[in-house]
């Protein structure tokens, strides 16, 4: 039975089910999905995903996470940071919303749950200490604003290309406002904003995202929110217009030529230099044919993007010629015509060349549109050698960051709800739901703390509950979808903004700062480096692990070491902290870390100069119960320490050794070469048998350590 309980938790949740349990789980299922499906599609969007593939998302993965995890109340399934992650991961090499980018989404979710599934079958759930609280911090908080500001083009109406930089992007979105803001876009995202925070302030037990979504979803249909007409092109006007949009797709189908070229040639190479197919001058010639090619499509996307602005800049007037049937004149000059609808169109351009027999125009807000009614198809993830390599590093990061969530939630959770969490189960939980909902058709996928704590406010009983969640995402998929048609996409950012702003906040890293200057200098720089470097958020992630690393060897090979003095309270005490005078000819020497390889040079550094400021100095006295660990190296560099220093006239004693470190000092014959005698139970012990022989023929008087001497005032600090 102990088997079947490990290899299937969820069969604990049968012990003593009961209809009342039943009836909670019911409850809090559907109350968690009605959250769920607006918060789905709105993740979706932030992944550079259809708004659908949000719901495939929400469908499959929570259940089985539900089923293999170790929470009873985890909400597993889309969150912000995960998604803002895979769009990150996947924006360099495919343009958003392409069938290439949702097949990148789909391997890179297989990716993640192969890589957590492994750690967990390892019991890896250590793993999590990898990164500590202040690269947790500092990535949260520029990961909270970068999101927060990619929604801004969504909630102002304009459209842009996303850069290789963050900052570059949203310099491009601020320049696009000042030329046209589109201000029923902004108003429908200011009300949605509006209902959920009076909501959230006035009625909090009302699920403030559906009343949101369900308000504006209404009236966009009802003011004929989303206004998207098509037309040939000979309906538009003047002729050079025309002429632009077929220069415009001729650079648009020269670049995809270029790109497939480019992908060909890398996967050949890589492919000869796995392989060894090609000589070495060959593959030369291949990498300097690419190294052109790229030079190439960096110039022609450039083009492209200049283009691309300037079409979507534009304005049109409308002018009926026949009975609806409709021409488009460039500029506002037109809309004067009382054959004008007195609005202004706006070209839809997006990486794809225009169809030029169903160009599309806009005057009004975009909208989720036409869902796919039915469940996700189940197939095979696309792999190649290719997508692997690419995809690896960010799919490790997506992978840890979204277990480090998972499990801080379940933690969170489970000590109100006083159940044991554990990180490997957890870890093959969430594994095992990406795993599966890759065949799915689902995007990465870690634990909720909003729909979470729904849960363990219902009073949810078991892992049921994400069943039936899911349930209801399932039928709103089979039955529901026409509702969602006249969703705003400025809601959706809203709601991504609405969760974003609670990740924000800068007393952490103050909080940090203070426990430990270091801790707040690596989260600060772990911050900056995110903004910098996004959407490459990889990378202020490893600078801060490499950050918390190599401080983390550097104290190391630096331990603390104080010299105790007698305090007037009677114990013996830090002199330095406590400013505390110390004896002339005996010191006692506190060691505080493990004496290994790397840091046994810092203990002969800090007893030369010992001896060096001390000339009366006859006698030391190791206080060791801080030192839990002697390597070969440490026992070494030690045993000829001791010599050098006994041979110079001032002997050597230890105290308060744990038998780990005395155990090592017998295998290795140290503890004879020192003496049997010079080991003591504690610092008074010592003093008692070295002070007379170390002060014979002194004039120190009184000793500092064997009376008390004047009264110091303690430092502060």
């Amino acid at each position: 039975m102990n088997i079947v309980h490990a290899v299937f938790p969820f069969v604990t949740w049968l012990r003593g089910y009961s209809p009342s349990m039943l009836r909670a789980d019911l409850l809090a299922g559907v109350t968690v999905a009605l959250v769920l499906v607006p918060q789905s599609m709105a993740y979706a969007q932030l992944a550079g995903l259809p708004a659908h593939y949000g719901l495939y998302t929400a469908f499959l993965p929570p259940i089985v996470a539900a089923l293999f995890g170790s929470s009873r109340h985890l909400a597993t399934g889309p969150v912000v940071v995960v998604s803002l992650l895979t769009a990150t991961a996947l924006e360099p090499y495919a343009a958003m919303g392409s069938s290439a980018f949702i097949a990148y989404a789909i391997t890179l979710t297989l990716m993640v749950g192969v890589i957590q599934l492994w750690f967990g079958l390892l019991r890896f759930g250590a793993i999590v200490n990898f990164l500590s609280h202040p690269v947790l911090n500092g990535f949260i908080n520029a990961a909270a604003i970068i999101i927060a500001t990619s929604q801004l083009s969504k909630l102002l109406g304009v459209t842009v290309d996303t850069t290789g930089h963050h900052l570059v992007t949203l310099y491009r979105v601020v320049e696009a406002a000042f030329a046209y803001v589109h201000w029923p876009t902004l108003g429908m995202a200011a009300l949605a904003l509006a209902i959920m925070l009076s909501l959230r302030r006035w009625l909090p037990r009302v699920p403030e995202v559906l009343v949101a979504v369900a308000i504006t979803t209404t009236l966009s249909w009802l003011v004929g929110f989303s206004q998207e007409q098509t037309a040939t092109i000979k309906n538009i006007h003047p002729p050079s217009m025309r002429e632009s949009i077929r220069e415009y797709n001729a650079l648009v189908d020269t670049l995809s030529a270029k790109s497939d070229t480019n992908v060909t040639l890398e996967a050949r190479i890589a492919n000869a230099e796995r392989r060894g197919l090609l000589p070495d001058t060959d593959i030369l010639e291949l990498r300097a044919e690419r190294s052109f090619l790229d030079v190439a499509i960096s110039k022609l996307k450039s083009e492209v993007q200049q283009r691309r602005r300037m079409l979507r800049r534009l304005q049109f007037a409308r002018l009926e010629t026949e009975r609806e049937q409709y021409d488009y004149y460039l500029g506002s000059q037109f809309r004067t015509s009382a054959a004008s609808d007195d609005k202004t169109w706006r070209l839809q351009v997006n990486t794809r060349p225009i169809d030029t027999t169903a160009i599309r125009f806009q005057a009004g807000g975009t909208v989720v549109g036409e869902i796919p009614p039915g469940l996700p198809s189940v197939a095979v993830p696309q792999l190649d050698w290719l997508s692997l390599t690419r995809l690896l590093p960010m799919a490790l990061v997506i992978a840890i960051i979204g277990f480090m969530e998972a499990v801080s939630i379940s933690k969170a959770i489970g000590v109100r709800s006083r159940q044991r969490i554990d990180p490997n189960r957890e870890l093959i939980g969430q594994g095992v739901a990406n795993l599966v909902g890759s065949f799915a058709q689902s995007s990465p996928v870690s634990g909720s703390f909003s729909r979470t704590a729904i849960n363990l406010r219902m009073r949810a009983a078991s892992g049921l509950a994400s069943v039936f969640a899911s349930g209801m995402v399932a039928l709103t998929l089979l039955f529901f979808t026409p509702l969602l048609f006249h969703v705003p996409h400025a809601v959706l950012a809203a709601i991504v903004i609405m969760v974003i702003v609670g990740l924000i906040s800068f007393r952490t890293i103050i909080h940090t700062w203070k426990a430990q200057w270091y801790d707040g200098a690596i989260g600060g720089i772990t911050f900056i480096s995110t903004l910098a470097f996004a959407p490459h958020l990889d990378r202020g992630i490893f600078i801060g692990v490499a950050l918390t690393v190599l401080i983390h060897l550097f104290r190391g090979m630096r331990p603390n070491i104080s010299f105790l003095s007698l305090h007037p309270e009677g114990s013996y005490r830090d002199s330095h902290t406590f400013n505390l005078t110390t004896c002339r000819h005996i010191s006692l020497l506190r060691y505080e870390g493990s004496l290994i390889f790397a840091n046994v040079n810092h203990l002969e550094e800090q007893i030369d100069r010992l001896i060096e400021s001390q000339p009366d100095l006859r006698h030391i006295v190791i206080v060791g119960h801080g030192i839990n660990e002697l390597d070969a190296s440490g026992e070494e560099a030690l045993s000829v320490l001791i010599r050098r220093i006994r041979e110079g006239g001032v002997d050597v004693s230890f105290t308060e050794l744990n038998h780990s470190v005395r155990d090592v000092m017998h295998r290795t014959g140290l503890y004879d070469r020192v003496g049997t005698d010079h080991f003591y139970r504690n610092a008074r012990h010592a003093l008692e048998n070295i002070w007379e022989p170390a002060h014979a023929g002194s004039t120190e008087d009184p000793c500092p350590l064997k009376a008390p001497v004047e009264r110091h005032t303690e430092r502060k600090g």
